[in-house]
């Protein structure tokens, strides 16, 4: 009988290793056909039957062999969009001569019965100039006479952006919206003004950069100000590396409001606010909201749970979650994870079709077919069994995990359904981060949150970016700036 029990124990124990060396097998597979994706794969997050938004779910999950058959159709030729009219334009007349403009049958003149015109795109390179302040001095020829006090009048020097400095305000914007809106480095920059003769060297750019900053502090604090206000906030983090500092990772956090570009019949308005920090510690956002208790859409990052704002997930890294487990899955086949991205997918097509609508409105969209999808999709997640380390068990246990904040979006129409909104607004960020690598020093980094705060506040007002920068320097850097007067929802466009 003991031998009997060791045997079934002995049995028992090698079914449990076989059990725990094929999930082990799964799992290195797994690993496999995500590092050739990562590798050779698209990077785009869309998945077979994505169109099919309103199939049911059944129908999606099952993938079938495409049908051939031939299509016929008229295809419209592409038209060019025409040049700007506002653009200044030069006329060139290209006529025949007055000998060639007699018929070659019976010689009689040649009339003009219309013309074809086309238009040609020219670039003019930049112009620099110098601009000479001459302010001449006066004095009183019968003081010097008499020996009295003898006063010189002379008119005063124009206010600067940079107080005896060679550069104007619009030097400094193009300084600024090359290197945080096209992201060119200073030092080349430096070699551009080289081929105009000129000695600028990257160490005075960047002092220009950092004397900048500081004159738009008085309009981002009137900026933050209004963004505490609003209803809702969008919250994101990325990293930056700052030489001259003690942390090896540094943090450049943002927050933003409203969308990317302006919508005349919206009321919120468009803010999008850097704030750099050398850690990624929760009083950073806690510091910055300073008792902000409205909405705050964010990933799943738990810093943001120290806030006193209501939490809002984002579908859009649950989602990512799913089809990176799609993407582990054996080539051709469908699985589980196609199941929860067509309910995902389906969410997304009830907001595209109210993407217009007014709050009220998607709001009440929301509950009569959103709330029924996601009771169907928190169902079937709350059934499986599957393993928690594999890509499937991690995309379910987020959705698990994050399922009250995704549930959030329900409440209000102002609500998006993903923090898209702010992963948007930081990307510019991130693309510059990888022409001029690294920050300096903590004042640089400072200088850089401030810069990028103006130009893409100024994008998201559908401004020019060069022309805000400019008239905010120029209103900036008097005695008494009228900081409303520059608000980017106050410039006429």
């Amino acid at each position: 009988m003991n031998t009997e029990t060791t045997l079934h124990q002995r049995i028992a124990q090698l079914e449990r290793l076989l059990a725990e060396k094929d999930a082990r097998l799964l799992f290195l597979e797994e690993q496999f056909r995500l590092a050739q994706q990562k590798q050779f794969g698209k990077s785009a997050e869309g998945f077979a039957g994505q169109g099919e938004l309103f199939n049911e779910v059944e129908e999606i999950a099952v993938l079938v062999e495409a049908e051939q058959q031939d299509i016929s159709y008229r295809r419209n030729k592409p038209k060019r969009n025409p040049l700007p009219k506002d653009l200044p334009r030069e006329v060139v007349v290209h006529d025949i001569s007055d000998a060639e403009k007699v018929c070659a049958c019976c010689h009689g003149q040649l009339h003009k019965i219309g013309e074809d015109t086309s238009e040609k795109l020219d670039f003019i390179p930049a112009q620099v100039k110098v601009i000479e302040h001459v302010r001449p001095k006066y004095a009183c020829r019968e003081c010097e006479k008499t020996g009295t006090s003898n006063p010189i009048k002379q008119a005063l020097m124009p206010v600067s952006p940079i107080p005896k400095g060679i550069a104007t305000a619009s030097l400094l914007s193009q300084l600024i919206t090359s290197k945080y809106q096209y992201g060119l480095p200073l030092y080349r920059q430096e070699s551009l003004f080289k081929q105009y003769g000129i000695a600028l060297s990257r160490q005075t750019m960047s002092d220009w950069m950092l004397k900048s900053a500081t004159l738009f502090t008085p309009l981002i604090k009137r900026l933050k100000e209004t963004l505490r206000k609003q209803a809702v906030i969008h919250a994101d983090e990325t990293t930056v590396n700052v030489i001259k500092s003690e942390k090896i990772k540094s943090y450049m956090w943002l927050y933003c409001t409203g969308t990317d570009s302006p919508m005349p019949t919206s009321s919120i308005p468009n803010i999008v606010l850097y704030d750099y920090h050398d850690s990624r510690a929760g009083s950073c956002v806690v510091d910055y909201l300073d008792g902000y208790s409205g909405y705050l859409q964010v990933d799943g990052y738990q810093a943001y749970h120290q806030t006193q704002a209501t939490l809002v997930g984002c579908w859009a890294h649950a989602r990512r979650k799913f089809i990176e487990a799609k993407q582990a899955q054996p080539k051709g086949k469908s699985g589980k994870a196609d199941v929860a991205l067509s309910y995902i997918q389906k969410l997304y097509g009830i907001e595209s079709r109210f993407k217009n609508a007014t709050p009220e409105e998607t709001y009440e969209a929301r509950q009569t077919q959103a709330k029924p999808i996601l009771d169907k999709l928190h169902g079937w997640f709350t059934q499986q069994n599957v393993l928690p380390k594999n890509k499937l068990g991690e995309a379910i246990t987020y959705l698990s995990n994050q399922w009250p904040k995704l549930l959030g979006y329900l409440e209000d129409g102002r609500l998006n359904i993903d923090n898209n909104r702010a992963e948007r607004a930081i990307k510019p960020f991130v693309i510059g981060r990888k022409n001029w690598l690294f920050s300096q020093t903590a004042n640089g980094a400072d200088a850089s949150a401030a810069l990028y705060s103006i130009i893409e506040t100024a994008k998201a007002n559908g401004l020019v970016p060069f022309d805000y920068v400019k008239q905010c320097l120029d209103e900036l850097c008097k005695p008494q700036p009228d900081i409303d007067a520059i608000l980017p929802w106050n410039i006429k466009r």
